[in-house]
Formats: C-alpha cells, sequence, structure tokens
C-alpha cells in the first residue's frame, strides 16, 4: 500500500488530508507466526482492507510484546504476528487512556488483550492495561499505549515510523526510538 493508504489511515487521526513520512522499509529481520489469535476489539482492524490484523489478544499464541531485531531500526517492540508496535505523542505517558479514538483506530489498532499482557523475555519495560473507550483492554508499555500501522503489510515494514512526527517504534525498554 502507498501514500494513498497511508493517508487514509492518517486521516482518521489527525484531521489531515496528507500521510506523514514514516519509512517504508521492507529490510529486516524476522519471522512471524503469520497466525491472527486473537479476538476482533471491535476497531475494525481484521476487516478486508489488507491492513494487518494485530489487534488481539496473546492468549494462545505466546506473548503479545516481544522484541525483534530490525535492520534499520534495530531492536523494536512487536506484537504476536511479529508486527511493529508503535507509540503516539499525543498520549500521555502513564495516563492509562489512548488519545487515539475510534476514526484513529481504524488506520492505528490498538494492540488488545483479554486478560493481563504477556512479555517475551528481552521486553524490559513494565507491561499494564487499560480499559478503552470502546470496552476493549489496551496494552501499554512503560506507560505508552500500544498500537500497529495498518499499512504495515509484513513483518519488516515499519512504515508508520515518524508518521506526522507523532508516531514511533519503541525500543525493549519502552522508550521512544528516534
Amino acid at each position: 500500500m502507498g501514500i494513498a493508504g497511508s493517508t487514509v489511515a492518517l486521516a482518521g487521526c489527525l484531521g489531515i488530508g496528507e500521510g506523514g513520512s514514516g519509512s517504508d522499509s521492507d529490510s529486516g529481520s524476522g519471522s512471524g507466526s503469520g497466525s491472527d489469535a486473537g479476538s476482533d476489539s471491535g476497531s475494525g482492524s481484521d476487516t478486508g482492507s489488507g491492513s494487518n490484523s494485530g489487534a488481539g489478544s496473546g492468549a494462545d499464541s505466546g506473548p503479545a510484546v516481544t522484541v525483534r531485531s530490525h535492520e534499520e531500526h534495530g531492536e523494536i517492540l512487536v506484537g504476536n504476528d511479529d508486527m511493529a508496535l508503535y507509540m503516539y505523542d499525543r498520549d500521555s505517558q502513564g495516563e492509562g487512556e489512548s488519545a487515539c479514538g475510534a476514526d484513529c483506530a481504524d488506520g492505528w489498532p490498538p494492540l488488545t488483550v483479554d486478560g493481563d499482557p504477556a512479555k517475551g523475555d528481552d521486553v524490559a519495560a513494565d507491561l499494564t492495561t487499560f480499559e478503552r473507550e470502546d470496552g476493549a483492554t489496551q496494552v501499554a508499555a512503560a506507560g505508552w499505549p500500544l498500537y500497529y500501522f495498518a499499512s504495515d503489510e509484513e513483518p519488516a515494514h515499519t512504515r508508520g515510523h515518524g508518521a506526522s512526527d507523532v508516531w514511533w517504534l519503541l525500543r525493549p525498554d519502552g522508550s521512544k526510538v528516534e
């Protein structure tokens, strides 16, 4: 998906008509499991738009948050499906709420779980959860709510990184990748 896909995803969250300048890297390592273990959070992330189906539970397929080495960005946090996870500058760290509402969540599906989040061995950030306005339980790392980017179509993609200068990948300790 090119600029048009990014435009649609970003417009819902930022109220703008132009996409961000995120990375469209096809490099990196990682061997995603390809499974979609999880429940639909109601955000529309599991519908046929070509977006990843990451908003789901980690109950049956291992940790909800793990670490993957990306050729361009180094060690980053990823979800069950090995897809990159992002933080949003407009969220307030540690507040237990998301500034990315329903329209925004179409392009930036939140990482949600049923129950407590599980984390991989290399994840140093504390994982917490909070209830979203739609009732789903969203995961936060080091206090930052976690999101996927709908235009990331495979594990090597980090197209959302730097989008509109407000969306960022996270390091294993939950700090922003700059």
